[in-house]
């Protein structure tokens, strides 16, 4: 798509507020997110708390959990960028590792490496749950695959020692590690990545002392007894907590619903299938409206100087200096190469106004009906050009980046 180098950043949450109870345990506003080397450096190990009976020492608890440990490398080809995060084998005989959905976010193509092995293999996206924040891959099996043993998040409690694993920073080879103990239960946190520009709320997650850092999303939190009982999730704020995980039944309620295929609940399966055109998220019917608004955002507030044309990443598109003379439908701000779209001939400022056979009267009317189909769709596109031609033409759908 483009000849430049992909920019790799590692991806955590960082909570913006926390609360337990509807009671607000931290102060509003953005916590700066810190900036790392691009090696891994060692943390420091927090007291644990006493052993108890039946628990591993710390160096068993690695041996147990790092050969199910994997780094996970999602391309982002539309924002020209690569990010990193970790993940965990829940099923070898499968190929299924469970991570944090903010880690593929917006990804074209997903990719793990085995943090014991060195070995890298392509992934597939079975789903998401964007509201658990959770997502499922799926390589294909292969020998020596290791699944993480999982334990009961129902059972932990405040002042429980624990581990985190992850990629510090991106690093990748063997986890790096940290010991800490649950400070709390139930915490609902607002979280923002700001590197991505997105934010969500999350609810009932483990809080600890345990140092989590950007690259470590997705990496497992493991007890005493060496089992998983949450995933990695979001970086602390303050001296007191430091990390935050999805407790692993949560997150196993939202690995069986996407791997039984059940729609709902914010859980989308697989892909979806990818136009290629850029379009604002307006409910407006009026493509001079979608215009204004266009422009009325900071994104959108640059003309374009250039004959419409396609567009490498989605940063580079630039409200259109004309715009079709059509009534109605979904203003075409970008269109991006090597796109369905772009094949077609439609450009920025054109204005489609049906897509499979259905009207589309607005951006987000397009949205809903290229998104309910499949990579691989040959479907009906019709627009009006910038010469207040109608155009129709059958378009090949891509695969959409990963919500």
């Amino acid at each position: 798509m483009t000849s430049l180098e992909r920019k790799p950043r590692s991806r955590i949450l960082i909570p913006l507020l926390v609360a337990a109870g509807g009671i607000a345990l931290g102060a509003g506003g953005i916590a700066l997110q810190r900036t790392f080397t691009s090696a891994a450096t060692p943390r420091p190990a927090a007291s644990s708390a006493a052993k108890t009976a039946g628990s591993l020492s710390d160096a068993a608890i690695r041996a147990r959990i790092e050969p199910s440990v994997v780094d996970v490398t999602a391309t982002l080809t539309y924002d020209d960028e690569t990010a990193s995060g970790t993940g965990f084998v829940i099923n070898a005989r499968n190929g299924l590792i469970l991570t944090n959905n903010h880690v593929i976010r917006d990804a074209t193509s997903v990719a793990v490496t085995v943090a014991a092995t060195g070995q890298t293999y392509p992934a597939d996206i079975v789903g998401v749950d964007v509201t658990a924040d959770i997502a499922v891959l799926q390589v294909k099996p292969v020998a020596g695959l290791v699944g993480a043993p999982l334990g009961d998040s129902a059972t932990i409690a405040a002042g429980a020692p624990v581990i985190s694993f992850g990629n510090q920073a991106g690093a990748g080879g063997l986890p790096a590690v940290a010991s800490g103990v649950i400070t709390g239960i139930g915490r609902t946190i607002q979280a923002d990545d700001g590197a991505a520009g997105f934010s969500e709320t999350l609810h009932n997650m483990l809080a600890t002392t345990a140092e989590i850092e950007p690259g470590d999303s997705g990496g497992p939190l493991v007890g005493a007894a060496g089992t998983v009982i949450g995933v990695d999730t979001a970086a602390g704020m303050g001296n007191t907590v430091t990390g935050y995980a999805i407790p692993i039944n949560a997150a196993m309620v939202a690995e069986r619903e996407i791997t039984s295929r059940e729609q709902g609940r914010g859980i989308s399966l697989g892909v979806d299938g990818f136009l290629g055109v850029i379009v604002g998220s307006s409910r407006s019917r009026s493509p001079v409206t979608q215009e204004e608004q266009e422009r009325s955002t900071a994104a959108g507030s640059a003309v374009s100087p250039r004959a419409p044309g396609c567009v490498p990443t989605q940063r580079e598109a630039r409200t259109p200096a004309m715009i079709a003379p059509a009534p109605a439908g979904a203003l075409v701000v970008g269109v991006l190469c090597g796109t369905g779209a772009a094949t077609a001939g439609i450009v920025a400022g054109d204005v489609i106004t049906a897509a499979d056979g259905r009207r589309v009267d607005s951006p987000n009317a397009l949205t809903v009906i290229v998104s309910g189909c499949r990579p691989g769709t040959v479907v009906q596109v019709s627009w009006v050009s910038l010469a207040g031609v109608p155009q129709t033409s059958q378009v090949l759908l891509g695969s959409a980046p990963a919500r």
